[in-house]
């Protein structure tokens, strides 16, 4: 008998998986599940995954907010809020991308989870920075239901959103849709009151 592996919370499938199936643990669909011992076709690149350029604001923005996450879980009050000030600094001057759509961000996801973090790991390894594998490890396991929730998205469209909530873990940034986050998020194990709701649209 086959079985699948979640790729973002490890829950293990025995049997065929049915078109709509969804991970009873995490929420992820069927796209996210991986045979057991299948061999996944993702290589390491041997130079760097993308061109050295200058960060544009809304990066900017995310990495000082995601500081401001860190430092604020290091009880570092003022660090914390001076990104956090940073971050909106930045934000204020971001340019909306105008041409954000479904298939773009799909893409976007696909090229983390087969070029930057293969590469990203590596480096990790490399300079034994066991933070980091970790930090990488929760971040592809996220980009994972990233993709999923995408994919569920271009099939279902705004009626995936209708009478329920969306929920991000503010630890590990999982994402999870559902009427109730779950008890312990799936990908970090931090309890669900370090989830927090998400209402509306972002501009």
């Amino acid at each position: 008998m086959k079985e699948y592996i979640c790729t973002v919370c490890g829950y293990i499938h025995k049997g065929e998986l049915p078109p709509d199936f969804v991970c009873p643990v995490c929420g992820a669909g069927r796209d996210a599940f991986r045979e057991v011992g299948a061999e996944e076709e993702r290589a390491v690149p041997a130079q760097k995954p993308h061109l050295e350029r200058e960060l544009d604001a809304m990066e900017m923005s995310i990495i000082c907010s995601n500081l401001a996450r860190g430092c604020e879980k290091q009880y570092m009050a003022d660090e914390s809020a001076k990104f956090a000030t940073l971050a909106g600094f930045f934000r204020s001057k971001a340019q909306s991308s105008g041409g954000a759509s479904v298939k773009n961000e799909q893409w976007l996801a696909d090229r983390d989870l087969k070029e930057n973090f293969p590469y990203a790991m590596e480096t990790a390894k490399l300079a034994g920075d066991r933070g980091a594998q970790r930090s990488l490890v929760w971040a592809e396991k996220v980009t994972n239901m990233l993709r999923s929730l995408l994919a569920r998205y271009e099939e279902e469209g705004d009626a995936m959103l209708e009478k329920t909530g969306v929920y991000v873990c503010t630890v590990c940034g999982f994402i999870f849709v559902g009427d109730a986050p779950p008890e312990i998020c799936p990908v970090c194990k931090v309890p669900s009151w370090k989830f927090e709701r998400q209402y509306g649209r972002t501009k």
